[in-house]
């Protein structure tokens, strides 16, 4: 996702990303351990996607 996409989301939608992300990234560091991810940049991507959604929440919430 985007800035801009990110930016247009609803909080609850904002939350239900978050929640997305957060197990995707879960997910990722196992296939990590095994030697099984093709992507090692979608950690770094989803991590920074996690970021944002948390910075945007904080700032909706203010």
């Amino acid at each position: 996702m985007n800035k801009k996409e990110i930016k247009k989301l609803t909080e609850k939608q904002i939350l239900e990303n978050l929640e997305k992300n957060k197990k995707d990234l879960f997910n990722f560091r196992f296939q990590k351990v095994n030697g099984q991810i093709k992507n090692p940049a979608k950690i770094t991507e989803t991590k920074k996607n996690i970021a944002r959604l948390k910075t945007l929440l904080e700032d909706k919430n203010a």
